[in-house]
């Protein structure tokens, strides 16, 4: 298990907090630290929230040397799914083959995992370790989504050692697709409705007053 005083201190290590210090925001983010706020490292029901509404996610790892690499990762809305209250995993499906991620992480297991939900201008920051589960079929099966018709070759779970949660500025508000199609459907079926209620109305309201518009 990682020894660190606070959850972040896997970020902010000794050089960035001299940099904070610099630049004079170590004082705040100190203080955070000492009331328990900020980074934690146990998932929360907050976290299973934001991963159910989830559908896009990049993963950055490094080589042994520490040239990263970055690889974006994504399925239906809650495909990453937490395990327990530290751990959380997402059934990995073919790709390109070029196999960066897995090569980095036979070599070096620290991870770490970016999540954005324009829509709500949130975004997470999940740094673990990684690993690859490639034997397990039953745990591949567990964590594929229903009726994704995409074949799963591996799993990743991820054992978190620390994880936050932005805050919205510069976020720019984007909406999903499907979501703005399910919305403009709804909409369009809204007026269709009140459309005939009308022509329904206008037609109580002639017969009522015996006007024939003919």
């Amino acid at each position: 298990m990682d020894d660190f005083g606070s959850p972040s201190d896997v970020a902010f290590t000794a050089s960035v907090k001299a940099v904070q210090a610099r630049r004079g925001s170590r004082g705040c983010y100190a203080r955070i630290a000492a009331r328990g706020g900020g980074f934690q490292r146990r998932i929360t029901p907050e976290l299973i929230r934001f991963l159910s509404e989830v559908d896009t996610a990049y993963l950055a790892t490094a080589s042994a040397e520490g040239q990263p690499y970055a690889q974006h990762r994504g399925g239906p809305k809650g495909f990453i799914r937490a395990l327990d209250d530290t751990t959380i995993a997402f059934a990995d499906y073919s790709g390109n083959r070029q196999y960066i991620t897995l090569g980095n992480l036979a070599e070096n297991d620290q991870a770490f995992l970016f999540l954005m939900d324009y829509a709500t201008r949130r975004r997470v920051k999940i740094w673990g370790r990684a690993s690859v589960v490639e034997s397990d079929p039953g745990l591949v099966a567990k964590l594929m989504p229903e009726g994704y018709p995409v074949r799963a070759e591996q799993a990743i779970i991820l054992k978190i050692r620390a994880w936050d949660i932005n805050c919205p500025q510069h976020i720019p508000q984007k909406l999903d697709a499907a979501d703005v199609s399910r919305a403009l459907k709804e909409l369009q079926a809204r007026i269709v409705h009140l459309e005939a209620l009308n022509e329904q109305l206008r037609a109580h309201s002639t017969t009522s007053s015996g006007y024939d518009p003919s």
